[in-house]
């Protein structure tokens, strides 16, 4: 497949980019090793698999290497890309390296700020269903696979596509979705007319015989869609969508809508996962299968099966009967989206949240959006921001804004300084028929599954 080179250094092995790859390339026959600062649930299931991970970064770790692949957050000062630099060993980005397996199948790329783990997850789930058994790449732990890889037996390969630094442009799928647009990794695009122009690009990749699927409720992709060149197929609530939903209800199953195409209607169809803004994720994999020319009981069957996708409305457990809810949102239209849709889905006397900012230049990008993103809950918490690798920002702290969101409205926000002050202050509030969320993206997920399974009790 890659020639010569039979043996793949992952640097930053543990990310959830990086696993993914490294998974696929060690079921194709590849002799994969890596590296990461520490063990995590990726790490842990590829050593599982019997791929060699070492704990910390050395220049020994890539000695027997043919290719070393980088992560976003590793840097040309670390001592494994200097040794291959010396050693002459080629040094590929991971977007590159997906771009290489992407090259050799039919690709399919979910894109788009917010969503992309789930719509990709739903993705596999309901072609898997349709026969078409793609190999996929997840950004996220998959309920179904209990990882965030699998190797299929046919053509298609369905993957995210990342924008944050622009590495989905080297992608080059038959079919694209393009989920939203929103104003978020401004540091590398600086402008959202950049940040436009390359999800136009990215939509212009598609050959003549496929499609960019996107959604028509954003504002942005409506913008951009006179500048793409291919085919475009819409979907979305509005009557002119190609594909639209409508009658939207809860019920005990989840979810019932239906899904007219090009005005006529197709089907029923049931999703058991939290949020309008999933249906909308829902639907534009159903105009991906309908491209693809999946029969419509496949798609209902396969979409039905859906169970969620760690991390995304996760529950994780119970504290004193109420449920706990674990999810990854950490921006603000994510932070209202979600817990929108987690009170309209399992309609609680109470929210009650806790959430860790993740990055201090996303915290000060945002800074006003968060603010007013947390109407929705009843008790707010905040813990400390998660530097993701960043130094401190002068003035942006989890006491700003707190003190900000106060003065904007709510009526119960405070600090949580550390998660054992969070537990406390938790097992005094909750109370019968609550439902209590965590959100974000860094280490607030461990302390959220420690609550759900009754540590926070002790």
């Amino acid at each position: 497949m890659f020639g010569r080179f039979k043996t793949i250094h992952f640097v930053g092995i543990g990310g959830t980019g990086m696993s993914g790859i490294a998974e696929v390339l060690h079921n194709l026959g590849f002799h994969v090793t890596g590296s990461d600062l520490s063990h995590s649930d990726y790490t842990i299931r590829l050593e599982s698999l019997g791929i060699t991970v070492k704990y910390g970064h050395s220049s020994a770790n890539v000695e027997d290497a043919d290719a070393v692949v980088v992560s976003t957050a590793i840097h040309r000062e670390n001592p494994e890309w200097q040794e291959a630099e010396t050693r002459n060993i080629p040094v590929i980005p991971r977007g590159e390296m997906l771009a290489e397996l992407m090259r050799m199948k039919a690709g399919i790329a979910i894109s788009g700020t917010h969503g992309k783990t789930t719509t990709t997850s739903i993705a596999a789930s309901v072609l898997s269903h349709g026969g078409l058994d793609p190999t996929v790449i997840i950004g996220g732990i998959f309920s179904a696979y209990g990882s965030n890889a699998r190797l299929g037996t046919s053509k298609y390969l369905v993957a995210e596509a990342d924008e944050s630094d622009g590495s989905f442009l080297r992608l080059s799928p038959i079919y694209c979705i393009i989920t939203n647009i929103d104003e978020d990794h401004m540091n590398y695009y600086k402008t959202m007319d950049n940040l436009k122009e390359s999800f136009t690009e990215f939509a212009n990749k598609v050959p003549f015989f496929g499609a960019a699927i996107v959604c028509l409720e954003d504002s942005r992709i409506k913008s951009i869609i006179p500048n793409i060149r291919r085919r475009v197929v819409t979907y979305g609530f509005s009557a002119h969508c190609d594909y639209r939903a409508e009658g939207i209800r809860v019920t005990a199953r989840g979810y019932e809508f239906s899904v007219r195409e090009n005005g006529e209607i197709l089907g029923d169809f049931v999703l058991k996962v939290p949020g309008q803004h999933n249906i909308l994720n829902a639907l534009s994999v159903i105009a991906l299968a309908r491209e693809m020319e999946m029969d419509v009981d496949a798609i209902q069957t396969g979409l039905a099966a859906y169970q969620g996708t760690k991390r995304r409305s996760e529950t994780v457990g119970e504290f004193k009967g109420c449920r706990v809810i674990s999810d990854y949102a950490h921006h603000p239209v994510e932070i209202e989206k979600t817990l929108g849709a987690l009170r309209e889905f399992y309609r609680p006397n109470r929210i009650i949240c806790a959430f860790q900012p993740h990055r201090y230049t996303r915290t000060r990008n945002q800074f006003d959006n968060f603010l007013i993103s947390f109407h929705q809950s009843d008790i707010l918490r905040l813990l400390p921001i998660y530097p993701a690798g960043e130094n401190p920002i002068d003035g942006i702290s989890s006491d700003a804004l707190v003190e900000g969101i106060r003065k904007s409205g709510h009526s119960d926000v405070a600090l949580a300084p550390d998660a054992k002050f969070l537990f406390e202050n938790l097992k005094g509030e909750v109370k019968e028929g609550d439902l209590v969320v965590f959100l974000g993206a860094g280490t607030i997920d461990g302390v959220a599954r420690s609550f759900g399974e009754g540590e926070a009790k002790k």
